[in-house]
């Protein structure tokens, strides 16, 4: 497959812009900057971000055995699935596939670059419907979360590689909850699939929601194109500090990532027990999608006993389905003593 031809015209046509700071050779010893128009005083924060991010980058690399020409940083994942969509799909002209229930940004990205969506249901197990989506013609994304939000299972494997075979467009493959999974990630097979992108973050295991920072692995090819659409400075220099400051304890993200585990299954058994929930759907994220005889009423309940979590009762397949955070040991056994005195 040639990811060129699936790229719009216009993007290919295009001169990427280039900042300031694109355009000299680092050299031994201080640089004096008077090429940005910044303010001169330093406080520290007066220059302008690395654009390129290439500190972040060569931790990553190390850390997920990618090259950094292989990655791209977005403000939240969010940026990185828009700027795929710009790349790929023009307006009022082309269409995406999206598998509910799911990512509900899916669909808002693509209504904003005016782009057809076509819905494949999973099926009530909340797996894969192979067929049926490769029956869509002339689609040029398609939209998979594994594990998927908000259901919280992980798809089959060998139903995601006929997919990335045959499927003639990109494949974005939203690994956000990866790191609770039991099942590997897609990274270490990238070079395989052409048309592969997988999206991660920061903002669930590694605990940085508050910097917003998405990761986007792809083709050299597509992080090139990528790059030439991006904005110049789209990572701020307090966001790219945070992260690889966090990126220096991958200790502790590992042991948080144990006890999340550990207080989902403790959840999920305890659940099972409260009278008025009828099913503890299987996760292989941080959170459960449990079903309840009044999703919206224990809602309401919750949210009176200063507990907040996600009515998904609107999503399909998602009736009457509370979807509820893996917290701390002290605030999950607050939510298992709340619904206990609900009963």
């Amino acid at each position: 497959m040639n990811i060129l031809n699936l790229v719009r015209d216009n993007i290919k046509a295009l001169k990427p812009y280039t900042s300031a700071r694109d355009e000299y050779q680092q050299i031994n010893g201080e640089m004096v900057f008077l090429d940005a128009n910044e303010n001169p005083f330093n406080n520290g924060m007066n220059r302008y971000p690395d654009p390129k991010q290439e500190l972040l980058k060569a931790e990553l690399s190390k850390i997920k055995q990618v090259a950094p020409e292989n990655i791209l940083l977005g403000n939240g994942s969010d940026e990185a699935l828009d700027l795929i969509l710009r790349a790929f799909c023009e307006p009022n002209k082309d269409k995406v596939i999206t598998l509910p229930p799911t990512y509900g940004m899916y669909q808002v990205l693509a209504n904003i670059n005016a782009l057809e969506v076509v819905e494949v249901p999973l099926t009530a197990s909340f797996n894969l419907q192979v067929s049926k989506i490769l029956k869509i013609s002339n689609a040029k994304v398609l939209f998979l979360c594994s594990p998927n939000n908000p259901t919280g299972n992980s798809f089959n494997p060998l139903d995601m590689e006929r997919l990335l075979r045959a499927f003639q467009g990109i494949v974005v493959l939203d690994e956000a909850y990866i790191d609770f999974s039991e099942q590997k990630s897609w990274l270490q097979r990238l070079e395989e699939f052409p048309n592969l992108v997988i999206t991660q973050t920061f903002s669930k295991a590694f605990g940085l929601a508050g910097i917003r920072l998405g990761i986007c692995y792809a083709s050299k090819d597509i992080v090139s194109i990528l790059n030439n659409i991006k904005p110049p400075y789209n990572i701020n220099t307090l966001t790219q500090s945070a992260a690889l400051k966090r990126l220096k304890n991958l200790t502790e993200i590992a042991s948080e990532i144990e006890l999340i585990k550990s207080e989902r299954a403790l959840l999920t058994s305890t659940l099972k027990t409260i009278q008025f929930i009828s099913k503890v759907h299987p996760s292989q994220a941080n959170f459960l999608l449990v079903k309840m005889d009044d999703a919206q009423m224990r809602y309401k309940q919750l949210v009176e006993k200063g507990i907040v979590v996600r009515n998904r009762s609107t999503q399909f397949g998602c009736e009457n389905c509370l979807r509820l955070t893996v917290g701390t040991p002290k605030e999950n056994q607050n939510l298992i003593n709340t619904l206990k005195d609900l009963q």
